[in-house]
């Protein structure tokens, strides 16, 4: 064996054992700010990694989606049954601006509604906002029973469930296309939409528990800054103060002699 040769077989591993770096050391807090149409804007907070070379932090954090109660939204126990979820658009110092981007009920308010001895009646209907936001709205009905009713079932005949459904598709579209994202989230937290869908089908059959029961978002028009404040209303970003100006002295202009 030539002399000076495998020199490192009495040494250990190259480079050694590497210091472990705790990850949560290179990462910031950000505050998640939600639309002014709910009472609490303070979600809650989200980690992201410090900007570092190419990778910018606002970039990792846009296009998130954070699923929050509406219960904690509101203020209110009433509406712990609906989840929201909220995508972030902007980053504007340590706050993360968001909009709506979609609702769910939780699964066990869901499973608390079926019941036997009813029909249940489900919708869906795709439909554009005014701000161009196309949307699917799903909806959800059981049978009740008439006043004064003996009998112990309250099946709806197949053709009654489609009238029914028609009706359900008509009002959802025309509730839809008649106002823009933020007027059509303030129409789903009262459930505004549920109740006029059960009086415009008392004539046909009554029903119960009618909620929107879910809503997603299919396509989202391009981002726009100007919306977006308008959507968190009293959330104003510094801009600075404006100055005024000495007004400036106008030159003498100079003419020009042609062939001096």
């Amino acid at each position: 064996m030539a002399v000076g040769k495998n020199k490192r077989i009495s040494k250990g591993k190259k480079g050694g054992k590497k210091k472990a770096v705790d990850p949560f050391s290179k990462k910031d807090w950000y505050d998640i700010k939600a639309p002014s149409i709910f009472n609490s804007r303070n979600v809650g907070k989200t980690l992201v990694t410090r900007t570092q070379g190419t990778k910018i932090a606002s970039e990792g954090l846009k296009h998130r989606v954070f699923e929050v109660s509406l219960a904690d939204l509101q203020n209110d126990e009433d509406h712990a049954f609906r989840k929201i979820r909220l995508r972030a658009e902007d980053v504007q110092g340590k706050n993360v601006l968001t909009n709506f981007w979609g609702m769910d009920f939780t699964t066990d308010k869901l499973r608390s509604l079926v019941k036997k001895w009813q029909s249940l009646i489900e919708a869906h209907v795709d439909v554009k906002t005014t701000d161009n936001y196309t949307l699917r709205l799903f909806c959800i009905a059981f049978t009740k029973k008439r006043a004064n009713q003996q009998k112990r079932t309250c099946y709806a005949q197949s053709s009654q469930i489609r009238q029914i459904r028609r009706k359900m598709r008509e009002i959802m579209v025309n509730q839809a296309q008649s106002c823009d994202l933020k007027d059509l989230v303030q129409k789903f937290i009262p459930e505004s939409i549920g109740k006029e869908i059960e009086k415009a089908t008392q004539s046909i059959y009554p029903l119960q528990n009618v909620y929107i029961r879910k809503v997603k978002i299919l396509k989202a028009p391009k981002f726009d800054l100007g919306k977006l404040m308008e959507v968190h209303g009293d959330y104003t970003e510094d801009v600075g103060m404006k100055l005024d100006r000495a007004a400036e002295e106008p030159t003498p202009e100079t003419t020009e002699v042609v062939g001096a």
